[in-house]
């Protein structure tokens, strides 16, 4: 993670419009203290709940670094790429990648994987533990195997996971705090698009919010087609 700027968590917050911030990083850091174990975070007791500061680091990409021997890659087949999450990128548009992440490292795919935005990378001290994290949203895969009905798209979009936007049962996007050890890599969505027409207006950095569904591009590069066809 590149240093960026330092500031406070309600700043964080109001920026990213999500009031609730403080008690979605204290989930995180109750399942990163092991404090409980699956339990409701309400019931866990004050002794346990952990303690931070008010200051925080944010920055504007992570690099993600994974085994692509199939690419072009660098030495022993290691590969790099950076996960942006800025509200310019370039001087330009705002840029706020989708990423893999891990979630279940004993399945293969998709079925050991899921898709976040990442909203914001930041870090902060605990304890006298330092934590890279991130403020995802989160998205669901659509039914439990990639999607084959693709119609005229078929050839082209042949067998490919669809996802989509996550929401709590209270109808809010759903949110959370990871650490960045739990980024596998980038990610690139293609947006279902249906039979309804685009606007001419729309631009790429506008894609992610104006569409309900999206393909998981397997097409990407080699690395993603290796590993979204271990899904099946």
């Amino acid at each position: 993670m590149s240093k960026n700027c330092c500031q406070g968590w309600m700043e964080l917050a109001e920026e990213l419009g999500l009031h609730h911030l403080p008690t979605i990083l204290e989930d995180f850091l109750l399942q990163q203290l092991n404090a409980y174990d699956n339990c409701d975070p309400d019931h866990a007791p004050l002794s346990a709940w952990p303690t931070y500061g008010n200051k925080i680091t944010v920055v504007n990409a992570a690099a993600a670094l994974f085994y692509a021997p199939s690419d072009a890659s660098g030495i022993g087949g290691m590969r790099r790429e950076y996960i942006c999450s800025c509200h310019s990128w370039q001087n330009g548009a705002p840029r706020y990648d989708c990423a893999f992440v891990n979630t279940d490292s004993g399945l293969k795919g998709m079925y050991g994987l899921d898709i976040v935005r990442i909203l914001a990378f930041f870090s902060f001290v605990s304890q006298s533990k330092r934590y890279p994290c991130a403020v995802v949203r989160w998205f669901d895969r659509v039914g439990d195997e990639p999607d084959t009905d693709t119609g005229i798209l078929q050839i082209i979009f042949q067998e490919m996971w669809i996802v989509r936007p996550a929401f709590t049962a209270q109808h809010r996007p759903s949110v959370g705090v990871i650490h960045v050890d739990a980024l596998y890599r980038a990610a690139h969505l293609i947006p279902l698009y249906a039979t309804r027409p685009v606007s001419r207006n729309l631009k790429p950095h506008h894609s992610y919010d104006s569409f309900t569904a999206f393909y998981v591009n397997k097409f990407i590069d080699h690395h993603a087609f290796s590993l979204l066809s271990d899904s099946y």
